[in-house]
């Protein structure tokens, strides 16, 4: 059997490393500690479910969004699958902290980060958050992948002990130690360069930040209206809301039901939006629209069915329109056919 031994320059790689890995593990870990053991963030239809907030990346990821409208239609495979990824997030961070497998463990967090990337990675209101944490996350985990581990690890005391598995050839892709391939800088120049473009094709998709003009979908709401229908009683139509802060909704303070000169015919204040009945709003995902004390609260993502009591208004040949009012003073405007 070949002996295979670290060389001084991998170990001293995974040296410069550690803090590396240390943050990049608690920052993975930590998605574990906060939802099961700080607050329990894993029970639906309990403030602070972590599904509500997947489904607050669904109007712009990039690539995943039927992956992620599926789960938010099948709330039992939305929990299935937050759970499972909070436990393999709590596995990847501790593993990556003590430096076990760790090159296994770095695919881990580079699978992560680009889920992070492509779901989330149009979200943030000042600093552009969660495009810089998946950008960061997918390039720590290809240099984690690179280094491995040495000092200060379980896989360098495996090695260290001429553990009979460090001296397999997959231990090396797994584990550490010395890079196994025979032309490391064209692995990593490929590497680095195809990162270096998913980070200048994202920030460009996302936010416009390589050339053009500049934008943040997360800084103000923005409601789509749809599927308008009226009879002798009810005014239907579909609301959802596809941009703004993911941590703060969309208040409707008002609805008006406009003619064609734009006056208006029936006007809906903050009083009755708040007083909507429940069996009113047809829910489609899990972000919810539902009354609230002084308005109707629409959350990022959420999608709804709403009913309201027009008393026969309505008038064949005239033409109307809709108008939504946002306590911040935006205003959304669709023709009712």
């Amino acid at each position: 059997m070949k002996n295979i031994k670290n060389s001084p320059s991998s170990d001293m790689a995974g040296l410069y490393t550690l803090s590396l890995r240390m943050v990049i593990g608690w920052t993975y870990f930590s998605a574990f500690w906060r939802r099961l053991i700080l607050e329990n963030k894993l029970i639906p239809d309990e403030q602070g479910y972590i599904g509500e907030k997947f489904n607050h990346f669904l109007p712009n990821a990039l690539g995943i969004k039927p992956i992620i409208e599926y789960l938010v239609t099948h709330p039992d495979a939305l929990q299935q699958s937050m759970m499972a990824f909070t436990i393999i997030e709590a596995f990847v961070g501790v593993f990556i902290i003590f430096g076990l497998f760790t090159r296994l463990m770095s695919i881990g967090i580079l699978s992560l980060a680009l889920g992070i990337l492509l779901g989330s990675g149009w979200l943030g209101t000042t600093c552009l958050d969660e495009w810089q944490i998946g950008v960061l996350g997918v390039s720590g985990g290809f240099v984690l992948f690179l280094t491995g581990s040495s000092f200060y690890s379980i896989d360098y005391y495996f090695m260290k002990n001429n553990k009979s598995f460090t001296q397999k050839r997959w231990f090396q892709w797994l584990g550490s130690g010395s890079f196994p391939i025979s032309k490391p800088k064209i692995f990593v120049l490929a590497g680095s360069l195809i990162i270096f473009g998913l980070t200048l094709f994202t920030n460009q998709y996302f936010h416009g930040g390589v050339w053009g003009t500049l934008h943040n979908k997360s800084v103000k709401p923005k409601l789509e209206i749809s599927i308008i229908s009226h009879d002798n009683s009810d005014l239907k139509f579909q609301v959802y809301r596809t941009e703004g802060a993911d941590v703060y909704g969309s208040f409707l303070i008002g609805i008006h039901i406009l003619d064609k000169n734009g006056k208006i015919l029936k006007e809906f204040d903050y009083k009755e939006l708040a007083g909507i009945p429940k069996e009113n709003i047809h829910n489609h995902y899990v972000a919810k629209v539902k009354p609230g004390k002084h308005s109707l609260i629409i959350p990022l993502g959420a999608k709804a069915d709403v009913t309201l009591d027009i008393d026969n208004m309505f008038q064949i040949s005239e033409i109307y329109t809709l108008k939504l009012i946002d306590v911040s003073g935006i205003e959304w405007i669709e023709r009712i056919e």
